[in-house]
């Protein structure tokens, strides 16, 4: 398949989730994979294009630093370890992406932020004037306050998410970083006669609900069915869609060079 027209996008939104934020056997933030996302996301900006970043780990990134080592499942419990943990994020981004002379900022979202007109536009307007500015946006849900994340009633570990802010911004392009290649007839990681998809046209995008299974990882909370209604969003509002593996975040710049890489969902033509 031909993915030149990529080399054409001026607004990329990435998202990265819990599975590749930390490390799988200790939930312990993968200080090397953000480091070369902060490279590769600075490199990019410095090309002249547009970037936000959608990023997970909060939870697990605080659950770490607190010491506690089983998953949390009380609520009030996983509200600390986000609060603790998105500071320790953060902090984390702040200095790796200052190496690569980028600003970032923070924004914190609820579904509030999203559904309430003026909330909404006072936080479009924000976007819009940070990308003006040269900055590069890094978002998450108020996980503290709002539970409809961590419930994974809403947004499903930011995938949902990621395609809301897309179209929030007039993106033209948004990257899901998964712990897979993409999408495939099964799960590949049970299944090995599982077949890779390489393009879904938005005419048959309903059909590959059939394929979607849950997240298959000890840290994250998303899995294939959130990536599936993240789709719809996006390429229902005109803007492709990408799920690739997150293992080498280097790939994110060559998706952009027009590389064949994970599984592209190609916009409505008439969004």
């Amino acid at each position: 398949m031909n993915r030149d027209f990529l080399k054409d996008k001026k607004r990329i939104v990435v998202k990265i989730g819990t599975s590749n934020v930390t490390h799988e056997e200790t939930g312990e933030i993968n200080l090397l994979k953000l480091d070369k996302l902060a490279m590769v996301l600075s490199d990019i900006r410095k090309r002249g294009k547009d970037v936000l970043l959608v990023s997970s780990g909060a939870i697990g990134a605080g659950r770490t630093a607190l010491g506690i080592k089983e998953k949390p499942t009380e609520l009030p419990i996983k509200q600390a370890c986000a609060a603790v943990g998105q500071a320790r994020l953060m902090n984390i981004y702040q200095k790796m992406f200052s190496e690569y002379n980028q600003m970032i900022a923070q924004l914190m979202v609820t579904k509030h932020t999203l559904t309430n007109d003026i909330s909404r536009q006072n936080a479009q307007n924000t976007l819009r004037e940070l990308f003006d500015m040269g900055v590069i946006p890094i978002l998450n849900e108020n996980d503290p306050v709002s539970t409809d994340q961590i419930l994974n009633e809403v947004f499903g570990d930011n995938d949902t998410l990621s395609a809301i802010v897309a179209e929030l911004v007039d993106a033209d392009l948004l990257i899901l970083l998964s712990d897979i290649d993409g999408l495939y007839t099964d799960n590949p990681k049970v299944n090995t006669d599982a077949k890779f998809i390489e393009c879904v046209e938005a005419d048959s995008l309903e059909e590959t609900s059939d394929f979607a299974k849950g997240a298959s990882t000890t840290w994250g909370t998303g899995g294939m069915v959130t990536k599936i209604e993240a789709a719809k969003i996006a390429t229902k509002a005109g803007i492709d869609m990408i799920i690739c593996n997150g293992q080498d975040v280097v790939d994110v710049s060559r998706i952009l060079d027009g590389k064949n890489i994970g599984t592209v969902f190609k916009a409505r033509i008439d969004a």
